[in-house]
């Protein structure tokens, strides 16, 4: 099983990131799906959540109207465009896949935002 991260990096304020996260070994389509954030300050967060089948997205809070998660079961990708980023966004951004017996985790991208 192997969650790749990619596309994480500097940014500044008020730019944007995509992120992508490529699964392999498992099958993709039944699993949901979830980005997390690890930062020193805050400790883990969630930032968003996409259900097996693209139908139920959920957002953190702060994230809302910002971060965009979706995925393509065809390639076995989940996304999460960035948009409007502020410094206290810059932590490691990790992917995750979670069914009722299975929870898998990568090995992060990290995101800084700064001027």
């Amino acid at each position: 099983v192997q969650l790749v991260e990619s596309g994480g990096g500097l940014v500044q304020p008020g730019g944007s990131l995509r992120l992508s996260c490529a699964a392999s070994g498992f099958t993709f389509s039944t699993f949901d799906m979830s980005w997390y954030r690890l930062s020193p300050g805050k400790g883990r967060e969630l930032v968003a959540t996409i259900t097996s089948a693209g139908i139920s997205i959920n957002y953190a809070d702060s994230m809302k109207g910002r971060f965009t998660i979706s995925r393509d079961n065809a390639k076995n990708t989940v996304y999460l465009q960035m948009n409007s980023l502020k410094p206290e966004d810059t932590a490691m951004y990790y992917c995750n896949a979670a069914s009722t017996w299975r929870n898998y985790w990568g090995q992060g991208t990290p995101v800084t935002v700064s001027s």
